[in-house]
């Protein structure tokens, strides 16, 4: 796959992670700082929960974003074969605001599609604004919860498929 910035084009491939491959996440973020997001994703990896794809150009992985099909039983978030939820969306820091968020996120939404879900669910954290934006750019229009929790003040976000 390609795509232009400026005059230059961009090679890219979009993979689902293996998870003997699951370390090289760390090249997107630093996952020592946060062992137990770590071990949790890659035990619900292992288990079939979640679902890794990663953006990588030049063998480099650059750009990460997971579905997850039970999210701690949470309605909001997923249904059994209804709604699945997005997690993980991430990009390495140097590389952001280049387009790599929209081009994983429409990855997960078509794949989604592809696996027959109605529905696909996002958490954002309401200071995330650059991340909320791509979010309702994308279609997730709807907020279904509007809380705070350990992490701050956060939206749930829904998109119809």
């Amino acid at each position: 796959m390609g795509k232009r910035i400026g005059e230059a084009m961009i090679n890219y491939t979009i993979e689902k992670l293996l998870p003997e491959n699951y370390d090289k996440c760390n090249n997107i973020w630093d996952m020592s700082e946060y062992p137990k997001y770590a071990k949790r994703f890659y035990n619900d990896l292992l288990s079939g929960n979640r679902i890794i794809f990663v953006y990588i150009e030049n063998g480099e992985y650059l750009g990460e974003g997971a579905l997850v099909f039970d999210k701690d039983g949470d309605s909001d978030y997923t249904i059994k074969s209804k709604r699945i939820y997005v997690s993980r969306m991430n990009t390495k820091a140097e590389y952001r605001n280049r387009g790599i968020g929209g081009i994983i996120l429409d990855y997960l939404i078509d794949y989604a599609k592809g696996l027959g879900f109605e529905e696909i669910s996002v958490g954002v954290n309401k200071d995330n604004a650059v991340a909320k934006h791509l979010y309702e750019k994308k279609g997730f229009d709807t907020v279904i919860f509007d809380g705070k929790d350990d992490l701050g003040e956060y939206v749930k976000l829904l998109k119809k498929l």
